[in-house]
């Protein structure tokens, strides 16, 4: 399958960053073709909500930022993996800009299956983020292939790496 990850920690070596390469590395052994990128790096502003995508753009942003190397590889991806820090209760707004800027093309074509990854320093703070994500998966008509999180005492650990494992074989 062709899987693109979206990580979105701003810490090039953080828990965040470890999860999605762990993933990436337990997809590819297992014969899936991965793109990792790190959105945190590029620069991608929030939606206008201009409606120009849907007017004159025919499905096309008129914002020509780094979310133009995004959108092809979101047209090919079958499964996409998002993977963000908790910020105040939430996904980090550095995976939120790709998300909400796939408004342009209401969902990706080939898209089936999705992941999340998420880390904080507190339990207990996932439940708005889990709830998004299971919003996006069901309006993108996309397969929840599982969720792992990682607070401080799991960051980097094997149990953690297991959970990621388990749901790389739900592909």
């Amino acid at each position: 399958m062709n899987i693109l990850i979206l990580q979105a920690s701003p810490r090039a070596n953080g828990n965040t960053a470890w999860m999605a390469e762990e993933y990436k590395k337990t997809a590819e052994a297992a014969g899936h073709q991965v793109t990792l990128v790190n959105v945190s790096r590029k620069k991608i502003a929030g939606c206008l909500a201009c409606e120009y995508c849907h007017n004159k753009g025919n499905g096309a942003c008129i914002q020509k930022d780094d979310m133009q190397e995004l959108y092809p590889l979101m047209a090919e991806a079958e499964v996409l993996v998002l993977a963000a820090p908790i910020y105040y209760f939430t996904l980090n707004a550095q995976i939120q800009a790709p998300i909400q800027r796939m408004y342009c093309v209401n969902a990706p074509a080939k898209v089936k299956k999705m992941a999340l990854l998420m880390s904080s320093y507190s339990p207990g703070v996932y439940t708005g983020a889990t709830a998004e994500y299971h919003d996006i998966c069901n309006y993108w008509h996309a397969e929840d292939s599982g969720i792992v999180t990682a607070k401080i005492d799991e960051q980097k650990t094997d149990e953690t790496k297991a959970k990621i494992q388990a749901i790389v074989s739900n592909l």
